[in-house]
């Protein structure tokens, strides 16, 4: 049942995350970049295996650990999830990027203690967890970079 919650939840951010950052096209584009942006193409298939990354680890973590261990990984994971839709809606819908910058920095932090409490259950979980803890990592660090570029005075 628990790891039926947990699809639930990395579904749910999937959709609406997607729904966000597609509110205002061509709204992104319009902001400079930071030196460390990736292509648009790593994007593209970052966030997807993220999702399924997410899904899986976590649907095994909760399935094996003892039930306490369980619904401490889904509220850690659930309070992560809400961050990062946090993230996607204040960065995207009302353009709020120092906010973003915050809530994802909070998401990215969750996400570190994620991975080691599924490597506390579940050592392969732990490792698939790792390259989405790592993109988070990368997308706190490029939310803030977009915050400054916006808050710096045009010369």
């Amino acid at each position: 049942m628990l790891a039926i919650l947990v699809v639930l939840l990395v579904l749910t951010y999937a959709v609406l995350s997607g729904r966000w950052v597609g509110h205002e096209p061509g709204w992104y584009d319009t902001l400079p970049r930071p030196a460390w942006q990736p292509p648009p193409w790593v994007f593209g298939i970052a966030w997807p295996l993220n999702f399924v990354a997410l899904a899986v680890a976590g649907s095994a973590v909760v399935a094996n650990a003892p039930r306490a261990a369980a619904w401490g990984f889904l509220a850690v994971l659930a309070a992560s999830i809400a961050l990062a839709l946090g993230w996607a809606y204040a960065f995207y819908v009302p353009h709020r990027l120092g906010v973003a910058a915050i809530l994802l920095a909070g998401a990215c932090a969750l996400t570190w203690v994620l991975v080691a409490l599924a490597f506390g259950q579940i050592t392969w979980a732990g490792w698939l967890l790792i390259p989405y803890a790592v993109w988070l990592t990368v997308a706190t660090s490029l939310a803030v970079g977009y915050w400054a570029l916006v808050r710096r005075p045009r010369t």
